[in-house]
């Protein structure tokens, strides 16, 4: 039978580890400086509340490097305006029949993209001779003459992006010159209105 609980044996079920007690001298067992070295920074009190990124005083990584300014609609492929395409060569098509029809997942059928989730541009790279009906999201000039010269007819997924040209900023013109006859005419009339005498 177990021995009887009382006060002399009661004992928590795990066992407590003495807190560190720093700062009580070189008898504690923590050396003179409490594991916290002589002087610097980290060695007073509140040096380990500093801030994310904080390096000391000197300029931090964030301010030296170069920050990403906004960025065009056209611009490729960066940010909310990703407009990045995945190339597929008018050479590549050589896989259908003809009369088939070329769509994203037709592509994605013939192992020619991986998946849908980017555009499809279709290049001028190669030559094709079969009749095709082309569904892309774009398409080069050069791609769109042979598919047509082969037959075949384009449709584009998505409206091109027209580009928006900037207007330059209209500097004031001078005066128009005046023509030299009637700049004469003007002279001549002048001196004859002097010459004539004041009505009373």
């Amino acid at each position: 039978m177990g021995e009887s609980l009382n006060l002399s044996n009661i004992k928590p079920a795990q066992a407590r580890k003495d807190r560190k007690r720093v700062g009580r001298g070189m008898g504690s067992g923590k050396g003179k400086f409490s594991g916290r070295g002589i002087k610097g920074q980290k060695s007073r009190a509140g040096s380990h509340k500093m801030r994310a990124g904080f390096e000391g005083g000197q300029m931090p990584i964030y301010m030296r490097i170069g920050k990403l300014k906004a960025t065009s609609a056209d611009a490729m492929p960066i940010g909310p305006f990703r407009t990045s395409t995945v190339p597929v060569n008018v050479r590549d098509l050589v896989r259908f029949e003809a009369g088939d029809e070329v769509t994203p997942e037709t592509l994605v059928e013939k192992r020619l993209i991986k998946n849908t989730k980017t555009d499809v541009k279709l290049l001028g790279v190669g030559e094709i001779t079969t009749k095709l009906t082309v569904r892309v999201h774009a398409i080069s000039a050069t791609a769109r003459e042979k598919i047509e010269a082969a037959g075949g007819t384009v449709e584009l997924l998505r409206e091109p992006k027209v580009k928006k040209h900037r207007h330059k900023a209209k500097h004031p013109t001078s005066a128009p010159e005046e023509e030299p006859e009637a700049a004469e005419e003007t002279a001549a009339e002048e001196p004859a209105a002097a010459s004539e005498p004041a009505e009373e």
